[in-house]
């Protein structure tokens, strides 16, 4: 039987994989002794969704979000980055968290819905669609376990809205089950990569400005009625970007390439490679070891699975 491929292999948790039809007994509420213990001590991945809702209610650009409420960490050695958001200064505390509560409840991240359950998106690794299973976490401090409230796993999504917020990051998921699953032949993911990779995921608004610069208009051929719609609404322009790097990290053709200039992009990124093959050769033939980062991603796929 093949292996599950899940995108966060660093989890401490072993999980059992449980089904949305499973009855857990949970509840949190102001009055309950453990309250705030869980925003008191926090380790929160956040999605791309969750960036985007956040800094709407905070008012502020996802640039400057990522600044001050979040810290980079890499999902494996050397690959793509994940955000976690970023606790009060010399502390572990949410910088959220008020006595009555959450003060972005309505706008928390997919992590603080999900508890006390644990997402795990997986693909098998003889099989081309991931799939959803989920876990149940129990930490000794949490008190809501031991609540008389049964209810199904599907259901506590659907009470805590989480539907709309795993659909809105499943793109976002794939991606990064995608790079797990190409595996060590295909390499670390240049600089170039993973600096596109944050940018298009995590920064929309940065990701909004390079969607309008002469440089993409160049090379994608978007309608102007397309174009207008994703430029205008945050979580369009999100979607676009689970598109857009599915095409330049992995060749799924989803966007209009302006065919002249896809060729001569293409040109160009095969002349620098045999410069830099050339090169390669020259040191492995003196005996030396180098390092050398992937061409620039075109949009046509041609970079290949760096």
């Amino acid at each position: 039987m093949s292996k599950p491929e899940i995108p966060f292999p660093q989890s401490p948790v072993v999980p059992t994989m449980l089904e949305p039809e499973h009855v857990i007994q949970f509840s949190c509420h102001k009055g309950i002794s453990c309250w705030n213990a869980c925003c008191a001590n926090i380790d929160i991945s956040l999605t791309p969704y969750d960036i985007v809702r956040l800094k709407q209610h905070l008012g502020i650009t996802s640039t400057k979000f990522l600044q001050d409420y979040t810290v980079p960490y890499e999902f494996e050695k050397d690959g793509i980055a994940g955000v976690k958001l970023r606790s009060i200064e010399d502390g572990t505390a949410c910088r959220f968290m008020q006595p009555e509560g959450c003060g972005v409840y309505a706008d928390r991240p997919t992590a603080c819905r999900y508890y006390p359950v644990a997402l795990l998106s997986m693909r098998m690794q003889d099989e081309y669609v991931d799939r959803n299973s989920y876990a149940l976490v129990k930490e000794d401090h949490c008190k809501g376990h031991e609540v008389n409230r049964p209810i199904t796993i599907a259901d506590y999504r659907q009470e805590q809205g989480l539907t709309e917020y795993d659909e809105l990051a499943r793109g976002w998921r794939q991606l990064v089950l995608k790079k797990k699953s190409s595996g060590p032949a295909i390499g670390a993911p240049s600089l170039k990569s993973r600096q596109l990779f944050f940018m298009s995921c995590y920064d929309i608004d940065t990701f909004r400005v390079f969607v309008e610069s002469d440089a993409f208009g160049k090379l994608f051929t978007l309608s102007p009625d397309e174009k207008t719609r994703i430029l205008a609404d945050d979580v369009e322009l999100l979607q676009f970007s689970f598109r857009f790097l599915k095409q330049v990290l992995f060749g799924e053709q989803s966007i209009p390439l302006d065919e002249a200039q896809s060729a001569e992009r293409l040109k160009k990124t095969m002349a620098k490679r045999t410069i830099e093959e050339k090169i390669a050769a020259e040191r492995i033939a003196r005996g030396e070891v180098g390092d050398y980062d992937d061409a620039e991603a075109d949009g046509s796929g041609s970079c290949g699975k760096d």
